[in-house]
């Protein structure tokens, strides 16, 4: 029978959800995880060491910003939509249809979420192509060809 000092030594490790056995982290690993969370308490300590005064007009000025963005996000759809309003019905006097219509913008907005520097003839200032390579993960997903 084993001793009592060698029976301290074994530990019991719960499975993975998937079945499969942890790996134990490497002293690295566990003193980078240690000084993330250090970095995340200073800064929760940062907040709250501030007065209450502070801490909610941080917060005020921030729903002041996102009501900011919701504005300029409807008056951006509201334009969005009034253009494709014209271009459909320029499309219908020159014999196109809304389904080609539709594929000609996706096909331009391929061409600049996959091409290198393409800004539809000058029509995207130089700030909006950072703004849209920020985002092309995500504009992949929309723009995606059918």
């Amino acid at each position: 029978m084993p001793s009592s000092a060698s029976l301290d030594l074994i530990t019991m490790t719960q499975l993975n959800p998937d079945g499969t056995v942890p790996v134990s982290p490497t002293p690295a690993q566990m003193e980078a995880r240690v000084e993330e969370l250090q970095e995340q308490l200073e800064d929760l300590q940062a907040v709250l060491a501030k007065p209450l005064n502070e801490i909610l007009a941080d917060t005020e000025k921030s729903k002041e910003a996102a009501a900011a963005w919701d504005a300029y996000s409807a008056m951006w759809m509201l334009s969005q939509r009034a253009m494709r309003r014209v271009a459909l019905d320029l499309a219908v006097q020159q014999g196109v249809s809304e389904a080609e219509v539709v594929a000609r913008a996706m096909s331009f907005a391929n061409d600049v979420l996959n091409g290198d520097g393409v800004d539809l003839g000058g029509t995207i200032s130089a700030p909006q192509m950072e703004h849209i390579a920020r985002h092309k993960p995500f504009l992949r997903k929309q723009f995606r060809k059918s």
